[in-house]
């Protein structure tokens, strides 16, 4: 299981350098980033502290995905070493599945830059990242 902790530590690790360069003011990609309505208005607008909760957040996945594949040795109350891998498994397929009209595999709105983004590159990311967390609960 090392090696499903290591792809999903470097996915995590990545996701988060990419939040915390938007929350420091970086540009790239924002525009592709954030969903937006057919007229092309952003239907959310993420500040620094947003990006920054984030990143901490999927550093903290990236860590403790390192914990339970054991490559990383740090003591967890069992609950959460039992339960992490299914709460973010969790978290990612649903946001896979998405809210229906802007985001996932069943959105409506598909046409904006964000929405052809992520049917091609977010919502399969996703998918995988829940399906390995699945694999790296059930080892």
């Amino acid at each position: 299981m090392a090696y499903i902790g290591s792809i999903l530590f470097i996915v995590f690790l990545a996701i988060a350098i990419l939040h915390f360069y938007w929350g420091l003011g970086g540009k790239w990609k924002i525009n592709e980033a954030v969903p937006a309505t057919q007229s092309g208005k952003k239907v959310l607008r993420p500040g620094p502290l947003a990006c920054f909760v984030v990143a901490i957040g999927l550093m903290s996945f990236a860590i403790f995905v390192l914990i339970r594949a054991n490559i990383l040795v740090i003591f967890l109350p069992h609950w959460i070493w039992a339960s992490g891998p299914w709460i973010i498994a969790a978290i990612f397929i649903l946001r896979a599945i998405g809210d229906f009209k802007y985001i996932g595999f069943f959105k409506k709105i598909k046409q904006t830059p964000f929405g052809k983004n992520d049917s091609k590159f977010y919502s399969p990311l996703c998918l995988i990242i829940g399906i390995l967390c699945v694999l790296l609960a059930i080892s």
